[in-house]
């Protein structure tokens, strides 16, 4: 008969402890994104209104986006965590003052952390390459099919034009401007059909 010492049963239920956790996490934000997607229209309004606080609170911003080939407008990304977080939202491709295409975006991470948070996030596409490798692929990952260089300079500041040279430009913000210390790298976009949608 084997003997397994409480070290073993500790490791065990912890390790079991961490799956749940995952997978319970994981669960609450799948149900939060499906309860969140939005139709095509609200995802329109949305995104207009996200784009008037990036002006408001982002000084500089409407250079990014006079210059851009197009950019992405999340008005709202969720995220949710306990020790592993991940997050998720809908958002517009804009194109020539219009949407063109639908998107969510994807993201997980470990380390320590807890709660919920929400925040807005626009993407500038400043060359129309860089623009059309997105819009090419069949799910961008940030870092990974290119990187984006992110603006995370705090309110009353200007932005630095020389970012204008970058191909993807960044910003995460909020109702006071932008935020600091927050990552795109790791995040996936995918493309969504909302053609059938009200």
């Amino acid at each position: 008969m084997e003997y397994y010492g409480a070290g073993f049963f500790e490791g065990t239920i912890m390790r079991t402890s961490k799956l749940f956790l995952m997978t319970s996490l994981l669960g609450i934000l799948f149900v939060s994104g499906v309860a969140m997607a939005w139709s095509a229209s609200k995802i329109d309004r949305e995104a207009a209104d996200a784009i008037v606080v990036f002006k408001e609170e982002v000084n500089g911003s409407e250079v990014f986006l006079n210059q851009a080939a197009g950019y992405l407008v999340f008005p709202r990304v969720i995220k949710v965590g306990l020790g592993f977080g991940a997050e998720t939202g809908e958002g517009a491709l804009i194109v020539g003052g219009r949407t063109v295409d639908y998107y969510r975006t994807t993201a997980g991470s470990f380390g320590l952390q807890m709660g919920a948070q929400a925040k807005s996030i626009v993407i500038a596409f400043m060359t129309q390459d860089a623009l059309q490798k997105f819009r090419d692929s069949s799910g961008w990952k940030a870092g990974v099919d290119g990187s984006v260089a992110l603006i995370d300079l705090g309110v009353g500041k200007t932005i630095d034009t020389d970012n204008l040279k970058d191909p993807v430009v960044g910003f995460i913000f909020g109702s006071k401007g932008l935020m600091y210390n927050l990552t795109l790298e790791g995040s996936k976009f995918t493309k969504l059909d909302k053609s059938e949608e009200e």
